[in-house]
């Protein structure tokens, strides 16, 4: 390995490498998993991941997960995993950048599709 995979992901200067909202973006990998940051703002769509659970952390601004069965609010510095099957909506009100953990290859739209389904791009 070379001595620059050992360097550590500086979250501040990964989101400042984009803008675009609703984006993935690669910054590690860990086993078969990957840590993604992302920018949000507005209301995504409500989707189900059937064979995994999610992980949000909010880094910066807030993050409201809507769940069929009520809302999960976090502010920077929490974070909620949304378990496998359960269909939820996340929602920022004000720009927010959160970092996700799931399986490589997970979709973001999960099993709703259509015209924001993206996949993940890497960060060099």
């Amino acid at each position: 390995m070379s001595e620059s995979s050992f360097a550590p992901v500086n979250l501040a200067e990964k989101l400042s490498q984009f803008s675009e909202l609703w984006s993935q973006k690669k910054v590690a990998a860990l086993n078969d998993y990957e840590v993604k940051l992302a920018k949000l703002k507005g209301e995504f769509v409500w989707h189900t991941h059937e064979d995994t659970d999610e992980l949000f952390l909010v880094v910066s601004g807030r993050l409201t997960i809507q769940l069929r069965d009520g809302d999960v609010v976090l502010e920077s510095g929490e974070l909620f995993v949304v378990p496998r099957g359960v269909e939820h909506c996340p929602v920022a009100e004000e720009e927010t950048a959160i970092l996700l953990f799931e399986p490589a290859g997970t979709m973001n739209t999960g099993d709703a599709g259509g015209p924001l389904t993206k996949a993940a791009e890497s960060l060099d």
